[in-house]
């Protein structure tokens, strides 16, 4: 078994390891250039390969999700339960502090709390895609990518499942977004593209320094009250830099926004996609160059 390499200088030959892979796989000892360019792709190959292998990590997150559900009788429609109960004690209580018509406020919180949990699932899950895939990693050629998409199913299929209690409170209010629904769509897509690059750049640092996981938790639990979830945007007069520079408050009310009948202003589109390159250019540079060494990190 691999042991575990705690930082770079347990690696005396770490160039010579380098060197050999590339001579393996192209028959030279490469220049600097051509290591980097080769790690490129690699990169890329392995990002797409590993999203085309649907089957695989299709087949590996329903198996997650039955094993944690396992001799369960309702099995994951027990968190969709739960959450619902949350949602509709949350919402009588707060609707009243805030003075907001019950009609008005439910639908907003539901939506927002389901939206929340796949956004906070993609983050604390993620950074654990390849540490909790230690076995897998060590013992099976695979493109380290399946694992990050492992986890992005899995947790699409239980926002799935809690998208219901929306569907429930949208026929109890006549809440239907007409046109706006469309643009669903697109906030989806976006929203699952930044949940990859989660994926890849937090689980490759949290292979490698393990409190990460820890720190992102406790930064998740802090940006639930500094997102509009429980609380509407518009109880602040001015816009602050709670929500200004607040990604999260981006990645809702993308998908939010639609649900709810109203087409997201331009801002949060383009704060949006901003994140999203932003997110990816970041999260490539760092798979590229450290991919190789995750195998030994976990």
């Amino acid at each position: 078994m691999l042991r575990l390499i705690e930082s770079e200088n347990h690696l005396p030959n770490a160039g010579a390891i380098r060197a050999d892979a590339y001579q393996r796989d192209y028959g030279d000892v490469p220049s600097e250039g051509e290591y980097q360019s080769s790690q490129i792709r690699r990169s890329l190959i392995d990002i797409c390969e590993g999203a085309l292998r649907i089957h695989l990590w299709g087949m590996l997150g329903w198996q997650d999700i039955r094993q944690r559900y396992r001799r369960s009788l309702l099995g994951p429609f027990w968190l969709t339960i739960s959450m619902g109960i949350m949602i509709a004690a949350l919402g009588s209580l707060y609707a009243g502090l805030f003075r907001i018509e019950l009609s008005n406020y439910l639908p907003f919180l539901t939506i927002g709390f389901i939206i929340w949990g796949l956004i906070a699932a993609f983050v604390t899950e993620g950074c654990t895609a390849f540490i909790a895939a230690e076995a897998a990693i060590k013992q099976v050629e695979l493109p380290l990518s399946v694992h990050v998409y492992r986890v992005l199913w899995r947790n699409i299929v239980i926002f799935a499942h809690n998208f219901l209690i929306f569907v429930f409170v949208a026929i109890v209010f006549s809440i239907f977004p007409g046109w706006a629904g469309f643009f669903l769509i697109p906030g989806l897509v976006l929203l699952i593209l930044n949940g990859i690059w989660i994926g890849l750049l937090f689980g490759l640092i949290s292979a490698r320094f393990r409190d990460v996981p820890q720190v992102m938790a406790s930064v998740m639990q802090v940006g639930f009250f500094l997102t509009p979830i429980m609380w509407k945007p518009e109880l602040i007069p001015d816009r602050t830099l709670v929500l200004d520079l607040n990604p999260f408050f981006y990645l809702v009310e993308i998908v939010r926004a639609p649900l709810l009948g109203s087409i997201p202003p331009l801002s949060v589109w383009l704060a949006t996609i901003g994140i999203t390159l932003a997110g990816w250019v970041v999260a490539f540079y760092f798979f590229q160059r450290f991919r190789w060494r995750i195998a030994y990190w976990v």
